[in-house]
């Protein structure tokens, strides 16, 4: 089925999805920030991506890109917006005077910015959208120039939240043509404390942060620097998480499953799905540390996984000195910039508060 679609961003995967869901027949319009408008210049000169990669490939034909809030919530219901965690609070202030009952929101992945989100629309008396958040982004990607891009793969296994939940029968059958195998979530809450960018990303740049300084990225980030070492130190994280989710009464899935079933390498323990994945191993290391592996995975990945332990008496001790030697590693409290169990309005409710609020919606 056609679709009308308004893509939120203009990012690595921004760019991926537009050029993939054009290529699959839908009629696109980008979206972009008026701060990062010149991201769209390219592609309003040649009206066009060009998509390599394991998806489709081609020119993708984009109908519209544009930096008026107005024009692109009028062009489609359906709003995919993948950007960091950090630039969500800049986009609903860009677009909250448009959003309207109907519209749904749709956060590729999230890290609850569902919550965070739908709380500010709630303070500013905007109802009836409504929020998804997957657990990650739906392709192994990155643009590969001004209006290219580049798929080394699909994840076939997306894992989807829908806030109110109440209302994922509603979305479901939507998001399944857009990202065929999409799995729901029985909420968003586990869809963000599922997330699997904060448990690897951070271990896996901090373990390597000389070798990412001293060759500025060259080398294979899943294939060389998540070695046995670093792998088991993802899997100690990883317990953390789970135990987080265990006092949400949440059943969780380890890391090394969770990779399995989205579809990135075989089945087995960490270190042989990693190393049986032909998209992970595509993937060369950050150039720098100052990055979103960093600056988003750890202030709205850890710290808010941290918050909703600290929440619930959990102990998350490495959790913890990960946000810590994050801090140290970048110079600059990360801490005091994350996403809380305040911001996202978790603090204070029991289990069947918060039960109640993340099926109905109700702040």
């Amino acid at each position: 089925m056609t679709r009308r679609l308004t893509i939120l961003g203009g990012g690595n995967t921004a760019f991926s999805l537009a050029a993939n869901l054009a290529l699959a027949g839908n009629e696109i319009l980008i979206w972009e920030h008026p701060d990062f408008a010149a991201t769209l210049d390219p592609i309003r000169e040649t009206g066009a991506i060009l998509l390599d990669g394991a998806a489709r490939t081609g020119a993708a034909t984009i109908a519209r890109v544009t930096t008026d809030a107005a024009e692109a919530l009028n062009w489609s219901e359906i709003l995919l917006c993948s950007v960091p965690s950090y630039a969500h609070q800049p986009f609903i202030e860009q677009i909250a005077a448009h959003l309207r009952p109907g519209h749904v929101l749709v956060l590729l992945p999230g890290n609850l910015g569902t919550l965070a989100c739908s709380r500010a629309l709630y303070e500013q008396g905007v109802e009836g959208v409504i929020l998804v958040e997957s657990d990650t982004a739906p392709y192994v990607c990155r643009k590969s120039g001004p209006d290219r891009a580049v798929i080394w793969g699909t994840v076939t296994g997306l894992g989807v939240g829908v806030f109110p939940a109440s209302q994922t029968n509603e979305v479901l059958p939507v998001l399944q043509q857009l990202f065929p195998g999409a799995t729901p979530y029985s909420h968003v809450l586990e869809a963000g404390l599922a997330a699997l960018n904060p448990i690897v990303h951070p271990p896996g740049v901090l373990l390597n942060a000389g070798r990412v300084e001293r060759s500025r990225g060259e080398f294979w980030f899943y294939e060389e620097g998540v070695t046995p070492a670093v792998a088991r130190t993802i899997e100690a994280l990883d317990a953390e998480r789970q135990a987080v989710m265990r006092a949400f009464d949440l059943t969780p899935v380890p890391v090394a499953e969770a990779f399995h079933r989205a579809g990135f390498g075989p089945a087995g323990d960490l270190w042989a799905v990693i190393n049986g994945s032909r998209m992970l191993t595509a993937l060369r290391a950050p150039g720098a540390l100052e990055m979103r592996w960093l600056t988003e995975d750890v202030p709205y990945g850890l710290a808010t996984w941290a918050s909703l332990a600290a929440e619930r008496d959990v102990a998350t001790p490495l959790m913890e000195a990960m946000i810590t030697l994050t801090s140290a590693v970048l110079g600059h409290d990360v801490q005091a910039q994350s996403r809380t169990v305040v911001d996202i309005g978790l603090a204070g409710l029991d289990q069947a508060r918060t039960v109640a609020l993340l099926e109905f919606g109700q702040w």
